[in-house]
């Protein structure tokens, strides 16, 4: 039997694209948690499934790295920013929670993205401790923290580099 194209339920595709999407979002993430332990925040992704889980709309992305980082060397289109360290001398953000109250919801997953994976843990501890439910961190960061074979960069996923 062949289906013509005028014969499919676009809206019917939609549902079932969305639901494969969100199972298999469940899966990864319900995957991190039981990896994660007792870690103080709810897991670990790859840089992989962070660009997968934010690009499908089921997380929200907070860069965590300083705005001078953010022109240096790029960032994830899209993604909410919220400094972690700020200024030159790269003080804690003592306001950080305030403002990632007012980028994102805290039933919301949120994966936290550094540099090289360190400043997104410190958030995503002190976001979780904060009432945020679903706190991941993004693994290697977007550089890699100087390793060639590690970080958003290498893995070619999206990002915006200002000119």
């Amino acid at each position: 039997m062949t289906i013509e194209l005028g014969e499919v339920d676009s809206k019917k595709v939609k549902a079932i694209l969305q639901f494969q999407s969100q199972s298999a979002a469940h899966e990864v993430l319900a995957r991190a948690r039981e990896a994660a332990g007792n870690i103080g925040y709810a897991g670990e992704i790859t840089p992989q499934q962070a660009w997968a889980l934010f690009s499908s709309g089921i997380a929200e992305l907070v860069d965590v790295r300083t705005a001078r980082e953010l022109q240096r060397v790029g960032f994830v289109p899209d993604a909410k920013h919220v400094e972690w360290l700020k200024g030159e001398d790269m003080q804690k953000n003592l306001r950080f929670i305030t403002e990632l109250n007012g980028k994102v919801d805290k039933n919301d997953v949120v994966l936290f993205l550094c540099r090289s994976g360190k400043r997104s843990v410190a958030a995503a501890q002190a976001a979780t401790q904060a009432g945020f439910r679903h706190a991941f961190n993004v693994q290697e960061g977007f550089e890699g923290d100087g390793n060639p074979q590690r970080g958003w960069l290498h893995h070619d996923l999206p990002t915006v580099h200002n000119k």
